[in-house]
Formats: C-alpha cells, sequence, structure tokens
C-alpha cells in the first residue's frame, strides 16, 4: 500500500433523501493498494456513500477528489471514466448472454464496423489470467455459480479500466471456498496496485483481507482504524454502540414431542434429477435442529419440499402426527409451520408492498385483518406498527416499501411475520445472510426464544459457525442424504467439515 497516494478522498459528504440523512458529513480517504473496509449496519449509509463514489446519485453537499482532482461525479460514465468500478450486491447481468458479451456491453470491440469478439474473448482470458479470475468466456450466466457471476462483475470492472473497485458486500452469497478465492483474487488486485473498497459487516473477513477499516453508524462517520491494531469484538462494538455477543446464549433444555418427521422422502430439483434422497429427520419440541453441508447438497428441495413447494416423489412428512405431504403451502401454514426463506427478495417479501402490506401476506383473508373478505386497514397497520418496535425495524414508519429498506431490515419484516404466526415448526432457512453482526445477533436469539417456548426449529445454514453455536442437534447433509446426526455440544468443526465433504477419515 502506498500511504503517500490518496486515490480517493470524500469531503463532508451529506444526503439526504427528504427528511432522513442516510449520511451526516462523512470523510473518507482511501490510498493507491489497499484494501478500505466500510463497515456499518444495515441501513448505516455505507452504500448510499458508495453509489455517490460511483455516480448512482448526487451528493446533497460535499465533494469528492479522484487522484487528487475534485470530480463531479453526477453519473457512473464519469465514474468509469475516472477508474472507478464497482460490483454491486445484486448483480447487473444479463442472463441469457455469455461471459464475454456481458464483460463487453457497452464498451464492445469493433474492426470495420463488426463486433470483434475473438479479440474480445483473448483480452478478457488475458485479465482472467492476469488476477486469477479464472472463468470461461463462452458459459451463459444462467449457467454458472453465484460465485462465477461476480467474477464477470469484477472482470466487467477491470475491462473498463478500473483501478479503483468498490465490492458491495461482497461475500454475501458466496460459500466458503468461493470466499477463499475471492481473498485471492483482491490479494492479485492490490499487488497491481489497484485499490479496493468492500462494503460489509462480516468482521472475520475484515481480520481476512482489510488494511484499513472505516465504521458508519447511523449515517455518521465513527471511527477509521488499522485493521491489525483492532479485534473483531472491538470493531463490533464501535458498528453497534455496544458490546457484541458472539456466542448464542442457551440453556439446556429437556425437548418432548416429536413436531417434524420426515420419512425417507425422495425429491427432485429442477432438472428432474434427485436432489433429495430418501431422506430421514426429526425436529422436537424444544430443541434447534441445524442442517450443515455445502450448497448444493439438496438443502433447498427439502426446505421445499416440507413447505410445500416441490413435490414429494417417495415418502412422508408429518407435523405433529399428521401427513402433510404434498398439501398446498397454505395448508402446510395452517398446519402451524412457519418458514424464513432463503431468499428473502424473490420468496419472502413482495418488494413493492410496504411494510404494513408484507406483514400480513400469509394471514390478509384472517380476522382480524379481514371482516366478510374486507381488508381492515386500521388493524393491519396496528399490527405492523407493534411489530416494527417489537423487531426494532428501520425506518420505522409502515409505509415504507419493502424494496427500500436494508437486507437485515428485510430480514426482520420476514422474521416479524413468521413468528407472529405462532408456529409449531420454525424452518430458518440462511436466516442471516447478509446480516451484520447487530442482526446476526438479534436472529439467533429470536430462534432461541422460540425453543425456549417449546417450538421447533429447524435451522438450515451454510455459515458452520451459524450451525454449531446456534444449534441442540446438527445433521450433515451430503448429496440428499442425512450422513451424520450428532449433539451440537460433541461437534467439532474438523468432524463436520469432513463429513460435509462426503469424506472417510
Amino acid at each position: 500500500m502506498d500511504y503517500k497516494t490518496r486515490v480517493i478522498e470524500m469531503k463532508n459528504i451529506t444526503k439526504k433523501f427528504g427528511h432522513l440523512t442516510a449520511n451526516d458529513n462523512i470523510n473518507l480517504t482511501v490510498y493507491k493498494g489497499e484494501v478500505h473496509a466500510l463497515l456499518g449496519e444495515n441501513g448505516a449509509g455505507k452504500s448510499t456513500l458508495m453509489n455517490q463514489l460511483y455516480g448512482m446519485i448526487e451528493p446533497t453537499s460535499g465533494e469528492i477528489y479522484i487522484n487528487g482532482n475534485k470530480v463531479n461525479v453526477n453519473n457512473p460514465n464519469v465514474a468509469i471514466a475516472n477508474g472507478i468500478g464497482m460490483v454491486h450486491q445484486h448483480f447487473m447481468l444479463v442472463e441469457p448472454f455469455t461471459v464475454v458479451e456481458n464483460i463487453i456491453l457497452g464498451s464492445e470491440i469493433t474492426k470495420y464496423g463488426v463486433l470483434d469478439m475473438k479479440k474480445a474473448k483473448e483480452e478478457i482470458v488475458e485479465l482472467s489470467e492476469k488476477y486469477s479470475l479464472y472463468v470461461n468466456p463462452d458459459d451463459k450466466i444462467e449457467d454458472i455459480t453465484v460465485g462465477m457471476q461476480q467474477r464477470v462483475e469484477i472482470l466487467k470492472a477491470l475491462y473498463r479500466g478500473a483501478d479503483i473497485l468498490i465490492l458491495d458486500e461482497p461475500t454475501s452469497v458466496l460459500t466458503p471456498q468461493e470466499i477463499k478465492e475471492l481473498v485471492i483474487i483482491i490479494d492479485n488486485l492490490t499487488k497491481e496496485g489497484k485499490s479496493v473498497i468492500i462494503i460489509t459487516h462480516k468482521l472475520k473477513e475484515i481480520k481476512q483481507v482489510a488494511d484499513n477499516c472505516t465504521i458508519i453508524r447511523r449515517g455518521k462517520r465513527i471511527d477509521t482504524v488499522k485493521v491489525d491494531e483492532v479485534t473483531e469484538e472491538e470493531l463490533a462494538a464501535k458498528m453497534v454502540g455496544r458490546e457484541v455477543t458472539f456466542k448464542v446464549p442457551k440453556e439446556d433444555r429437556e425437548t418432548s414431542d416429536t413436531v417434524l418427521s420426515i420419512d425417507n422422502i425422495t425429491v427432485k430439483n429442477n432438472r428432474g434429477l434427485v436432489a433429495v434422497d430418501g431422506l430421514s429427520l426429526e425436529v422436537k419440541r424444544g430443541e434447534i435442529v441445524g442442517i450443515a453441508g455445502v450448497d448444493g447438497n439438496g438443502q433447498s428441495e427439502l426446505v421445499e419440499a416440507i413447505t410445500g413447494l416441490r413435490k414429494i416423489e417417495k415418502g412422508h412428512v408429518k407435523i405433529n402426527g399428521k401427513d402433510i405431504t404434498n398439501m398446498t403451502p397454505r395448508k402446510i401454514i395452517d398446519n402451524k409451520v412457519s418458514t424464513i426463506p432463503e431468499n428473502r427478495q424473490k420468496v419472502g417479501l413482495v418488494l413493492d408492498f410496504s411494510i404494513y402490506e408484507n406483514m400480513i401476506l400469509e394471514n390478509y383473508h384472517k380476522e382480524p385483518f379481514s371482516k366478510k373478505g374486507i381488508l381492515q386497514k386500521d388493524k393491519i397497520i396496528d399490527n405492523a406498527k407493534n411489530l416494527i418496535k417489537q423487531f426494532d425495524i428501520r425506518p420505522t414508519d409502515e409505509n415504507v416499501l419493502a424494496k427500500s429498506l436494508s437486507g437485515g431490515n428485510q430480514q426482520k419484516v420476514i422474521i416479524a411475520r413468521e413468528i407472529m404466526n405462532n408456529p409449531d415448526l420454525l424452518i430458518a432457512t440462511q436466516p442471516t445472510r447478509g446480516l451484520d453482526v447487530g442482526a446476526i445477533e438479534y436472529v439467533h436469539k429470536e430462534l432461541v426464544k422460540q425453543r425456549d417456548r417449546n417450538k421447533a426449529v429447524l435451522l438450515v445454514s451454510l455459515e458452520l459457525d451459524e450451525v454449531m453455536n446456534v444449534s441442540d442437534r446438527i445433521a450433515v447433509i451430503y448429496e440428499g442424504k442425512i450422513k451424520y446426526v450428532v449433539d451440537a455440544k460433541e461437534a467439532t468443526e474438523a468432524k463436520l467439515g469432513l463429513e460435509m465433504a462426503g469424506g472417510k477419515k
């Protein structure tokens, strides 16, 4: 890192949206060749700050200097012309197009007025080898993994000449293996003199990759620290404004009746191949059973099968002894099953609906929200206000649309709605994906609270730490089968990792 060369200076940046101040007089300096982390809770104003640097939105006041020159970054083309590239949390790729078509889109090379695909491919292969961003230029976006799609986004920025890369929540959608690969990629970029700004709330990763870290809380800059001089606990406290417990506090509990009983079920994936292969599992009242596994081993299909979103080919699922196999999702909800889905934006929420509308998606047809088929708006609003307060959802306005909430607050809306249903079985799939430590601590406490209310909880997560911390029993899923079940107190990371990989000692 070159501490003499300042590549970015954001001075006194304030951004207001109506009465809301998203950024309040923030200063940020980024040096050549450094990895600078922007740390903050969901909704703290990190992405808003970076969207101004990338020209997606303009500051209400303040100045931006790039390589020492004051620049009016009033649209992304200005940012790109000044060597800034941004990889958004939700990728901006055209799915039916190939990798190479996506990378050159808008910056096409032509020869005698004809698209020169051969030259474009050569340049992309050269770039990808230089930074260990290996991709197949001819693959279609819709056929490659999320980790590969992210590489395409990074290549797209580099292809346009980016020297400063903004990565927004770069690991929220990646598997542990892909995260390791991303760390190597970032390292390669900075070795070549590129500067990388990472928007994140994952402390472990900040410690792994970042040189400096600026902490933002509720729109204000709290501090900028050298990462190797602070602990994860200190970073968490600065970010949330109080001490955060990483260990989930929970007492031992006696379990009672079996709530969920899965007997030898077979489920196919979208391509008609067996994804869940003769799987059996039980979850009792008063326990959290965690399912650990590498992504793509049948977790998603299993949850969809239990909740009525996917056909069970063979076998049975029972709730409280009642067979619910292949019932409709509404009937399964009526049988006291609630789900925090894996994809909050596609399955968990109607993004164009307000918070208050999203809170009653499963109960709009029932009293008190509906009388003789007519919605009771005052009751619906009261319900939303209570839940917003109870679950600390920000902003506190029930009329705000779900799409304008941060990821953590979107997740809180879903959790509030599902817990309000008073389920006997709560299924939580990736419940903390993309959340900050404060929100993660909150979600974990809510799951334990459900268990302590004598509910059954099924936790499906790709985060091994989470499964080990929160669960009472852990079941490892591999190639659609439960391979290994262990009491969480006796589980070791090494043994679980071995089972997750399908390995034998």
